[in-house]
């Protein structure tokens, strides 16, 4: 691991000062993959800004058909409230999902959906239960915000300060993952709205990304044989030691085919 400056901030204003001041700084959320890239000495920041003395930044609101969830807020907190367990347990199922314990407890919402990584679990229910990234200076929908493999819309200086989901009247993650790491080989999050449905890729691809034909399909009749015969082309997944392009592919259609069956199995919230 390369020296490094360490600063707590104590506030968003301060980390946002420290960020700016300092071009080669970095922020530290939960520090599960910029912690371990140090190790590797694979990144050098110039100065570490640690987030988690700012309270404002942690905490779930639920009002309506809309939750909201502080960026700073950790994975199994996440995972443990009986408030969105009520409001949008497919949400807190996937986060108690996520890697091990000691993950959980120590990774954040915030630090994930800005890492982008393209096995996360996060990135796929941000952008199936269209969600809005609320930053220290401009709300940007989940459309626009996710850019490629670890790229965001996210400029050098903006840090996540919380999250909004909508509420969707019905909606379930299911992943192949990955028996050691447990991050997605294939996961895939459908969301029903009543109005449209949304369904969202993570670990076959760069980067989480939509099915609009699925969406239709669904949109029409939503039944698990609207998606079983619909194969996504192979080109341009990924391809590695844990599986191959074309078997991604054909897992992106049984793990779509699954989550419609359990949400199904699951009494809708409105």
């Amino acid at each position: 691991m390369y020296s490094f400056n360490y600063q707590r901030a104590t506030s968003v204003e301060q980390a946002r000062e420290r960020l700016q001041e300092q071009p080669g700084a970095r922020l530290l959320a939960g520090g599960q993959s910029l912690v371990a890239s140090m190790k590797l000495r694979l990144t050098d920041p110039a100065e570490l800004v640690d987030l988690g003395g700012i309270a404002s930044l942690a905490g779930i609101r639920v009002e309506g058909r809309t939750v909201t969830i502080g960026a700073m807020t950790r994975h199994a907190e996440v995972a443990a409230s009986a408030e969105l367990q009520r409001a949008l347990p497919s949400l807190a199922a996937l986060a108690g999902g996520i890697a091990d314990r000691m993950v959980r407890n120590m990774g954040t919402l915030g630090g994930s959906v800005a890492n982008n990584d393209p096995a996360a679990d996060y990135p796929s229910a941000v952008l199936a239960l269209d969600a809005t990234v609320i930053t220290d200076r401009r709300r940007i929908v989940a459309d626009a915000f996710f850019l490629g493999m670890f790229q965001t819309a996210l400029e050098a200086d903006e840090l996540i300060t919380a999250i909004e989901f909508k509420v969707p009247r019905r909606a379930a993650y299911v992943k192949y993952r990955h028996p050691a790491s447990r991050y997605a080989i294939v996961g895939v999050y459908v969301a029903d709205f009543g109005s449209g449905v949304r369904v969202a890729v993570t670990g076959a691809g760069p980067g989480v990304f939509r099915i609009p034909e699925m969406e239709r399909a669904l949109g029409g009749k939503f039944a698990p044989e609207s998606v079983a015969g619909i194969q996504i082309p192979s080109e341009g997944l990924n391809a590695d030691i844990h599986a191959g392009a074309e078997y991604r592919a054909e897992m992106v259609t049984v793990m779509a085919t699954r989550a419609v069956e359990r949400v199904l199995s699951e009494p809708a919230s409105w």
